[in-house]
């Protein structure tokens, strides 16, 4: 029997023009990671042209993460209806609009609705871009195309970080938005030409004309073509969500839906607030980006370091202890350094241990959840869990405002890492050997 469309992917080696294609989710992904730190990076600059407290500013650092939220649940489910490249496509045009619209900016309001509107875009990004690297790949390297997609994150924003604190030295904290908006604009085309829809999509969808779209894009790939689809595939969904919820996994649920939530709070505390933070060491703004760049070189060496290690020891195991360590280095940036290289070693540290954690909680969601709920747990988790993202610069800004130091500050969010930890060490994740 001939193979399907799909097994001829899964099957064949990886060509020139999957490579492109992979290569292509992980800028894109890149540029999610610019995009969302760019308000971080124009952060000092706004709240002296504004002249607004810690307070306001902290809601400004949240609003694209509510957005992230937001479009992460509502459009994730809109990609599996449209497609890969259609979501893309509209996902750039969106993060396009609200980074430009952003250059016009004139108080927190306007400024923070644009915030909302990229990180709209930022979300749905992330759900088709996800997809799209692991179906661009074969089955050999699928776990290696989505890992490479996923470090495109921190990569991007060192990239992204570099440029910013060379224009902070030219230019006002709008450039920065300037920047991101145009790098967006440039990936329509890129996107357009030369990331076609995906074989697999096409292959569950079935749409009209689907076979011809597929043979079309096989060919651009190199490969065979194929003499008909295969049958159609209905997932079995009923129930799924509800299931997390049964005695036997609304345990496993709650608990590694809290650790993402807590833990994600420490690492956006780090991501949010190191720029200003550094200025008001005294340092300048341009110093403070280069500050930011090093804790994600740090988040990008740390993630992928992770996946290593737990090839020889057990993953929780691993997790808990980066969590640990997490909270021990947040807490020592919160005392202080006396110049910039001790800030940026600080930093690059905390933010290794602080995104290994986050790429172990990803691994531990595909284990702690049965194969039937592994999507559906996932989403969940990481869904709420992102509520920890958006509240922790408000959480913060609340606390400087109300007298806390900076030591203080930084004990208080990195206990997020130590909830994390503690909750998951009561994770069973013995289930998710099973079948999958």
């Amino acid at each position: 029997m001939a193979d399907t469309p799909d097994q001829i992917i899964d099957r064949s080696r990886l060509t020139s023009f999957q490579i492109v294609a992979i290569a292509i989710t992980v800028a894109l992904n890149g540029l999610d990671g610019f995009d969302v730190l760019s308000i971080s990076f124009a952060a000092p600059g706004i709240a002296e042209e504004w002249g607004i407290n810690r307070a306001a500013l902290g809601f400004v650092l949240a609003v694209e993460l509510m957005g992230m939220a937001a479009g992460s649940i509502m459009l994730g489910g809109v990609t599996d209806k449209i497609g890969r490249r259609p979501m893309v496509l509209g996902c750039l045009v969106v993060m396009s609009a609200g980074m430009l619209l952003a250059t016009t900016a004139t108080g927190v309001t306007t400024l923070s609705i644009w915030r909302l509107l990229t990180g709209l875009g930022i979300g749905g990004m992330l759900a088709a871009t996800n997809a799209a690297a692991a179906e661009y790949s074969n089955d050999k390297n699928r776990s290696l195309c989505v890992s490479l997609m996923a470090v495109g994150y921190p990569i991007g924003a060192v990239l992204g970080g570099a440029v910013a604190a060379w224009l902070l030295q030219f230019y006002s904290w709008r450039a920065v938005f300037m920047l991101g908006g145009c790098i967006s604009l440039v990936f329509i085309p890129i996107v357009w030409f030369r990331l076609p829809e995906t074989v697999h999509f096409l292959c569950q969808r079935q749409p009209d004309g689907a076979l011809d779209r597929i043979n079309a894009t096989l060919k651009r790939m190199g490969h065979a073509t194929a003499s008909a689809l295969p049958a159609p595939r209905k997932e079995e969904l009923k129930g799924a969500t509800s299931d997390l919820f049964s005695p036997a996994l609304i345990r496993t649920t709650i608990l590694v839906t809290l650790a993402y939530f807590t833990h994600i709070a420490t690492f956006y505390f780090i991501l949010k607030w190191v720029p200003k933070i550094v200025v008001d060491m005294g340092f300048a703004a341009s110093a403070a980006a280069g500050v930011l760049v090093w804790a994600n070189v740090g988040g990008a060496i740390g993630g992928s370091l992770l996946g290593l290690v737990t090839r020889r020891y057990p993953l929780r195991v691993v997790t808990i202890g980066v969590m640990l360590v997490s909270f021990v280095m947040v807490s020592v940036f919160g005392s202080g350094q006396a110049d910039l290289t001790g800030l940026a070693l600080v930093a690059a540290t905390a933010g290794f241990f602080t995104n290994a954690g986050v790429v172990g909680l990803y691994a531990i969601f595909a284990q702690a959840f049965p194969t039937h709920v592994r999507a559906s747990g996932t989403g969940f988790a990481i869904g709420v869990g992102r509520g920890g993202a958006a509240v922790s610069p408000i959480v913060a800004g609340v606390l400087f405002e109300g007298g806390f130091g900076l030591q203080g500050v930084a004990i208080l969010m990195a206990s997020g890492s130590l909830v994390a930890a503690a909750a998951l060490f009561f994770v069973k994740t013995k289930q998710a050997t099973g079948s999958a």
